[in-house]
């Protein structure tokens, strides 16, 4: 079986997540091909397309969330994605169980003697409305018939599990501070989430392996399982394995890919890229070495922004008193800070909408 080392592995996962070359496709397209981009930090998602797309215009993210095409909602590893409409409706139900047993995970004790069945059918009836609301407002009309849960655990419950919910903006629009207004998806975006599929059959879950693999492969089964949070995917890997393609890893893992995805050669040159906090090139993986140092993980998980030079993580970036401040990791050639430098000016030019273009480098 064919060894991919992390060389090989970073180059695919570049290409997959449209990190070696700016793709030409429309901001819908992207977030589909991507399977939806990681999104508590509302203005994050701008700065993972402006590294992705050639000619990115925040306006055109901005006003697939006004129209309805993406959505903010809990998902993957219940935490929020911007997805697909479509996604968001045909994974839904994939995901209800995960996102219970993380709420429960959180908060048992508190919810241990509630029937939840019986709370997700009252806060369908209050939600059924279309109208937006807190978890604060939700809290209130629901604590009087479930007064027995803390507000705070009630709230994560319905909203973040037992309620398929979009954010409506203003929240996540660019420039644009907006607190988080929940709205039930199914009247959001017109019709019903789709049904969880009968016993025995998992399109969604297939599905789902196919389009991890085109936006994250080659990857074993374990990172599939760390990307999306769901414990019940080995029947949809078993499912479609004949449809894949298999290697090992350095560290001996299974790989699983489709046949004809991109693997370039591990000599391609990589550009220099500015990535925003919990990208999914880094937090789509159990196993990271192929974009991030072990020494350095724990970066991927605390938001900090990161900076890749010849793929990988170099150097954290945050903009200080208008300016986007480069802190390397390690030593960079003076070849590789003149790179950083250049994508750094154009980097504060799409942040300050064309008002500065200023970038330090550090020591």
């Amino acid at each position: 079986m064919t060894v991919l080392d992390d060389r090989a592995l970073n180059r695919a996962t570049l290409a997959r997540q449209l990190l070696l070359d700016r793709a030409k496709l429309p901001v819908v397209d992207a977030v589909a091909h991507l399977c939806g981009l990681q999104a508590q930090e509302p203005q994050e998602p701008f700065v993972g397309m402006w590294s992705r797309l050639a000619a990115f215009d925040p306006a055109a993210l901005s006003g697939s969330l006004t129209s309805r095409n993406v959505v903010r909602t809990h998902l993957m590893r219940r935490t929020v994605h911007l997805v697909a409409a479509e996604d968001a409706l045909a994974w839904r139900s994939r995901h209800d169980a995960m996102l219970r047993q993380r709420v429960l995970g959180v908060y048992r004790d508190e919810l241990r003697d509630v029937d939840l069945d019986g709370l997700a059918a009252d806060a369908e009836e209050l939600m059924a409305d279309g109208e937006p609301r807190t978890a604060a407002e939700i809290v209130r009309e629901l604590a009087g018939r479930w007064p027995g849960p803390g507000p705070r655990a009630l709230g994560e419950m319905v909203v973040a599990a037992l309620v398929p919910m979009a954010q409506a903006p203003p929240r996540g629009l660019w420039r644009t501070k907006g607190g988080v207004r929940n709205v039930a998806l199914s009247s959001w975006l017109g019709r019903p989430v789709d049904p969880p599929a009968p016993d025995g059959a998992d399109p969604v879950g297939r599905e789902l392996v196919r389009r991890y693999l085109a936006a994250h492969g080659p990857a074993a089964t374990a990172d599939l399982r760390a990307w999306s949070g769901l414990a019940g995917l080995p029947a949809a890997v078993a499912a479609v394995r004949d449809e894949l393609v298999r290697f090992r890893d350095e560290r001996g893992r299974e790989l699983l890919d489709l046949p004809d995805a991109p693997r370039p050669d591990p000599d391609t040159p990589a550009p220099v890229r500015f990535l925003p906090a919990f990208d999914n090139a880094i937090l789509g993986y159990q196993e990271r070495g192929r974009i991030i140092d072990d020494g350095h993980r724990g970066l991927s998980v605390a938001g900090e922004r990161v900076v890749l030079v010849d793929g990988r993580v170099s150097a954290t970036w945050r903009v200080v008193e208008g300016a986007v401040t480069v802190e390397p990791l390690r030593p960079l050639s003076g070849a590789d800070r003149a790179a950083v430098a250049d994508e750094g000016r154009e980097m504060a030019f799409f942040l300050s909408d064309g008002e500065s273009d200023r970038v330090r480098v550090q020591s």
